[in-house]
């Protein structure tokens, strides 16, 4: 049983903060990619440990670029864009302690109410998801291919080949069902030697660097530009009566982004948009709005910690990721021999503790560490990504070389980054790429399983009542889709 107060797990869950911390302040490094590369540092961990230390650092991550959005109008974190919006201007104001106190103040309560509400709601989902059987959960993997697509209406048709190409890729290597070598090549099973984690770092950390060298090299920046003032001095946090005057806005937008954070693909940067474009309409005095008020910076930051906890619900009840991060969780499971789906709670009641006092934990040390650390932050973002850039690969590949101490998982992850950033410049979709390949292999055992139990007969796969309505409401929704992108096509195309 997973206990949070052994020394040790304090320990790495505490570590875990602070790398989520600088890692999320850092301008180019997503809170995706944050995880990945703190996954070779989990590899050794107990699954349930390695679970809450993933959680801390994500947590965290999306906490940190807060903080340089307010501090310098450099948002860390896609997700923390939002919070430009009203936090700059407020630190312009000389009122950076009190920008940053909202933002630490709403971020632990988002992350805090979203946990409460995630520990509540797995176990009634995983019960009901444990009554279904093997077509119907084949029929929710469905599901949960076909709304990344359905999300990305700009680019279906390159979207849904992204997940397909997922799906290819999972049927190489071992038969799930009868272990048999498929894809092999002169009786050798090449790709079901190839590790999942060294991949995984490629297409988060690898690929991204190369995109954001590319953007850097292109602007002709070397490094961040900033005004000289040293907005870190002004460290007066917001009284008690500030922030119990934005209870109403902490608890609405973390509501806001935990469902959104169910939603697999939708994640914390939809959250915060939407939750700040939702409290703009509610408050009642909008035209402040982006002027420097605590309901903006609050709006944004509570929704987008609070979607941290959301993406982790599809994946406790269903073996669903809700987003990148928790498609990476999933792998470090997945590699440790751990069976992801609705038995999970059932079976090991000890992955729901985890990641449920690893929020709590983290969203407490958070808000210390940030407090006493802040100004440490300023030298941080001095960094130019031309040392930045380099210094993450050299830790990618380091992580990538200690899993197994073998140059190959390195070649691997360097293959796999080039492979996304070229996926990324041709317009796909290496998010919905790393959907297939998690949801794949459950996908396929359970149609498998679900085909032998009823005969041999197809129809039988597709005849229960449950499963027909899921997968008629994918296809609605996959040609509503398409539709909607060719009508929106057109009329661009008209104008």
């Amino acid at each position: 049983m997973f206990s949070i107060l052994t020394p040790l797990v304090f320990m790495l869950i505490t570590a875990g903060t602070i790398l989520g911390l600088i890692f999320g302040a850092m301008p180019g490094v997503s809170a995706s990619m944050a995880v990945a590369l703190a996954l070779p540092f989990a590899y050794k961990m107990a699954p349930q440990t390695a679970v809450g230390f993933l959680v801390a650092v994500y947590s965290a991550s999306i906490t940190g670029g807060g903080i340089t959005a307010i501090l310098w109008r450099i948002p860390g974190t896609p997700s923390s864009a939002p919070t430009v919006l009203d936090g700059y201007p407020m630190a312009q104001r000389g009122e950076a302690g009190k920008a940053l106190g909202f933002s630490l103040i709403a971020s632990a309560a988002g992350g805090m109410i979203g946990a409460l509400a995630m520990v509540l709601l797995c176990p009634q989902l995983s019960a009901v998801a444990r009554r279904l059987g093997y077509s119907e959960l084949f029929a929710i993997g469905i599901l949960g291919l076909c709304l990344l697509p359905c999300l990305d209406r700009g680019n279906i048709v390159k979207t849904m080949i992204s997940v397909l190409l997922g799906l290819l890729l999972v049927c190489m290597g071992v038969d799930p069902i009868h272990k048999t070598h498929r894809f092999a090549w002169s009786g050798s099973a090449f790709f079901s030697e190839i590790e999942m984690i060294p991949v995984m770092i490629g297409l988060f950390v690898t690929a991204e660097v190369l995109k954001q060298t590319k953007k850097h090299k292109k602007s002709g920046k070397i490094g961040i530009n900033r005004e000289k003032k040293d907005n870190t001095k002004q460290t007066v946090f917001p009284g008690a009566e500030e922030i119990w005057n934005t209870r109403l806005t902490i608890l609405r937008s973390s509501l806001v982004g935990l469902i959104v954070g169910i939603v697999p693909g939708a994640g914390s940067t939809v959250a915060s948009f939407l939750s700040y474009a939702i409290e703009k309409r509610m408050s009642k005095y909008p035209e402040r709005m982006g002027t420097g008020i605590a309901e903006g910076i609050v709006a944004s930051e509570a929704a987008n910690n609070a979607a941290t906890a959301g993406s982790m619900v599809p994946l406790l009840s269903f073996g669903i990721p809700g987003g990148n991060a928790a498609a990476i969780m999933m792998t470090i499971l997945l590699v440790k021999g751990v069976p992801v789906g609705p038995s999970l709670i059932e079976v090991w009641p000890e992955y729901l503790s985890s990641v449920f006092f690893a929020m709590f934990l983290t969203n407490i040390v958070m808000v210390i560490t940030a407090a006493l650390t802040v100004r440490g932050f300023e030298n941080l973002i001095r960094i130019p990504y031309s040392v930045l850039g380099p210094v993450i690969m050299i830790l990618a590949a380091v992580g990538a070389y200690g899993l197994n101490h073998s140059m190959r998982d390195v070649l691997l992850m360097a293959g796999a980054g080039i492979a996304g950033y070229m996926f990324i410049r041709l317009g796909y979709n290496s998010a919905a790429l790393v959907l297939g390949l998690v949801l794949g292999q459950e996908c396929e055992r359970n149609f498998r399983l679900a085909y032998m139990l009823s005969g041999g007969k197809i129809s039988g796969v597709f005849s229960k009542p449950m499963t027909a309505v899921i997968l008629t409401v994918c296809a609605g929704m996959l040609a509503y889709s398409f539709w909607k992108g060719a009508v929106t096509k057109a009329i661009t195309d008209r104008g």
